[in-house]
C-alpha cells in the first residue's frame, strides 16, 4: 500500500469517526432521549435538525414582545414566555424542547421545582453558562458550585448580614435624599422613574459594596449594561462549537472587547484597593473582603484573581438591576392604584414621622411589605431559574438522565390561577396580609422572586431594604400618578424591565 493510500485511509477513518460522532450527537441521542421522556409522559414539540426549536421560540417571542401592550395588563406570562405558555397548554405542566440538539426540560410544577432547588443529594447543580452569558456572569457566586461557591458565599453572607445591613441604612437614605432633591424641580412635571432608579441603585451599590460613588464606576456600569443587552439579544441563537468560533459575528467580537475592558477596569480598582491597604486590611465592604480572600495565605481558602473579577463584575450588574426593576414596577403599580399608594404613605408617615427610615421601622412596614411582595409576584425581576442534571436521578416518579438542562419558569408559577386564584393577574397586595406562607397555602415553591433553598439570592434583604427605604422617602415627599405618555412595554432583557421606561407625574405632598 502506497503512502498516499495510507494517508487516504487514515483521512477517511478520521472523517468517518467525526461523521459517526456528529450523527450520534444530532440524531441518535435526541431520538433516544425523546423516546425515553415520552415513555414517562413527558412530551414536547418535535426535534428539528439543526436548530431544534430555536426558530419557533424566536418567532413566538418576536410576535408577542416586539410591540408594546395597547392596555396596561399584568398578564405577562403569554407575552414574555410565549413558548412556555403555549407548550404547557399543549403538552402539560412539564415538557421538553430543544436548543439545537440539547434537550431542555421545562418544569412548572411547584413540588418538582422545590425538589430541584432544594437539591438535597447534589443532583441538580447550577447550569453551565455558555457564550454571552459566560462572558457576562463568568465564574461568580451566581454560577459557581462546590468550594468556589462556598468561599465567596461565606463572604457575601457576612457582607449582607442583618447587622451590616443596618449600618447601610444611612448610606441608602443619603442616596435617596440626593435623588429627591433633584425631584424638587419636577413638581407637576413628568419624570422617568426607571432612569432615576437606575442611577439611584448604582450609587447605592457603589457606596455600600465598593466604598466609592456611581461616578467612580460609571464606565463599568455602562459596559456591564452593554454586555447585558448583547447577552439578551443573543439568548436564543444557536452556536455550533468549533464552527461558531470561526464564524464570529459582530456581537461576539464586541462582547469579547467589552469583557476585556471590564476586566481591565476592575483590575485597576483592585490595584487601588491593594495600594491603600493598611496592615493587610483591604476594607470591610464587599470589594475589600473579596480582595482579602484573593490574598489568603492558605491556598485552600483563596480565590483566584479571575474569580474575584467575575464576582465584582456580577455585583456591578445584578447588584443594582434587580432593585431598579423592583422599584420601577412598584411605582407603576402604586401610580395606577392610588388607594394603595395612600395606604402605604399613611403607614410610612406613622412609622417614621417625617424622618428618614431606620432599620427598626423598616421591619414594621406591613403594608409596604405586602405591596412589594405583590409586585414581585406580578413582575419578578428574574423570569427563569436554571439547573442541570448531574447524574441519573428522579423527580417524583420521573427518571432523568445526566447532562439535561432544567428550566423553571418563575413567571409561570407567579401567574398560575390554580395557585393564586381567578384574579391572578390583578394587583391585590392583600394576598400577602398573612405572609407568604398563607398566601401560597404553605407551598414554598409557588413564590420564588429570589430563588429557594441554599442558593437563595444573597442580596434578598439588601434589595428589599433598599426598596423600602426608597419608597418610604418618596411617599413622604411626593404623590405620583401615571403619565398619559406612558406606554406599557414590559420586556425580557435578562432582567424584567420596562423597555420605554416608566413615566409618572410628581406632586409634592
Amino acid at each position: 500500500m502506497s503512502e498516499f493510500e495510507v494517508f487516504m485511509l487514515i483521512l477517511s477513518t478520521i472523517l468517518c469517526f467525526f461523521l459517526i460522532r456528529f450523527l450520534h450527537t444530532v440524531w441518535w441521542t435526541p431520538t433516544q432521549l425523546r423516546a425515553r421522556m415520552k415513555s414517562q409522559g413527558i412530551r414536547g414539540p418535535p426535534y428539528k435538525f439543526p436548530n431544534g426549536n430555536i426558530k419557533e421560540i424566536s418567532y413566538m417571542r418576536s410576535q408577542s414582545m416586539d410591540k408594546p401592550l395597547m392596555d396596561i395588563s399584568h398578564d405577562l406570562f403569554p407575552r414574555l414566555q410565549p413558548h412556555v405558555y403555549a407548550w404547557t397548554k399543549a403538552y402539560g405542566s412539564n415538557f421538553i424542547c430543544w436548543h439545537g440538539s440539547e434537550c431542555q426540560l421545562f418544569v412548572t410544577e411547584p413540588e418538582a421545582i422545590k425538589e430541584i432547588l432544594m437539591n438535597k443529594d447534589g443532583a441538580f447543580p447550577k447550569m453551565e453558562m455558555k457564550s454571552y452569558a459566560k462572558k457576562l456572569l463568568g465564574e461568580a457566586l451566581i454560577t459557581n458550585e462546590g468550594e468556589k461557591w462556598a468561599k465567596v458565599r461565606k463572604v457575601a453572607n457576612h457582607t449582607f448580614h442583618a447587622d451590616n445591613l443596618k449600618s447601610m441604612v444611612s448610606e441608602m437614605s443619603s442616596c435617596v435624599t440626593m435623588m429627591l432633591k433633584k425631584w424638587e424641580d419636577y413638581g407637576g412635571k413628568e419624570i422617568d422613574v426607571f432612569k432615576e432608579f437606575g442611577m439611584l441603585t448604582t450609587e447605592v451599590i457603589s457606596r455600600t459594596a465598593f466604598g466609592s460613588s456611581y461616578m467612580d464606576g460609571k464606565h463599568i456600569f455602562e459596559m456591564v449594561a452593554n454586555l447585558t443587552a448583547l447577552t439578551a439579544r443573543n439568548l436564543y441563537k444557536l452556536r455550533v462549537p468549533g464552527i461558531s468560533f470561526l464564524l464570529r459575528n459582530d456581537d461576539e467580537v464586541e462582547a469579547e472587547k467589552i469583557q476585556e475592558r471590564i476586566k481591565s477596569s476592575i483590575r485597576e480598582n483592585v490595584r487601588f484597593r491593594e495600594r491603600d491597604a493598611v496592615d493587610g486590611e483591604f476594607g470591610c465592604d464587599y470589594l475589600g473582603q473579596l480582595v482579602k480572600i484573593s490574598h489568603e495565605p492558605d491556598v485552600r481558602k483563596r480565590i483566584s484573581t479571575e474569580q474575584m473579577i467575575d464576582e465584582i463584575r456580577t455585583i456591578y450588574g445584578a447588584g443594582h438591576l434587580t432593585t431598579t426593576s423592583l422599584l420601577s414596577w412598584c411605582v407603576l403599580l402604586l401610580a395606577i392604584h392610588t388607594k394603595w399608594q395612600d395606604k402605604a404613605r399613611e403607614e410610612v408617615k406613622q412609622t417614621f414621622q417625617g424622618n428618614n427610615p431606620d432599620s427598626d421601622g423598616i421591619a414594621r412596614l406591613k403594608i409596604m411589605n405586602m405591596i412589594i411582595n405583590e409586585c414581585l409576584r406580578l413582575y419578578p425581576p428574574v423570569l427563569t431559574l436554571t439547573r442541570k442534571v448531574a447524574k441519573n436521578t428522579k423527580i417524583g416518579q420521573l427518571c432523568l438522565p445526566p447532562k439535561m438542562n432544567i428550566y423553571m419558569s418563575v413567571l409561570a408559577l407567579h401567574h398560575n390561577p390554580q395557585i393564586w386564584g381567578h384574579d391572578v393577574h390583578l394587583f391585590k397586595p392583600e394576598r400577602f396580609a398573612g405572609g407568604v406562607a398563607k398566601a401560597t397555602n404553605n407551598n414554598t415553591a409557588a413564590f420564588l422572586p429570589f430563588g429557594l433553598g441554599i442558593r437563595t439570592c444573597v442580596g434578598l434583604n439588601f434589595t428589599t431594604n433598599e426598596a423600602k427605604i426608597a419608597l418610604s422617602m418618596i411617599l413622604q415627599n411626593f404623590k405620583f400618578t401615571l403619565s398619559p405618555n406612558y406606554v406599557h412595554y414590559p420586556t425580557d432583557a435578562f432582567i424584567l424591565t420596562p423597555k420605554n421606561g416608566i413615566q409618572v407625574i410628581l406632586q409634592k405632598v
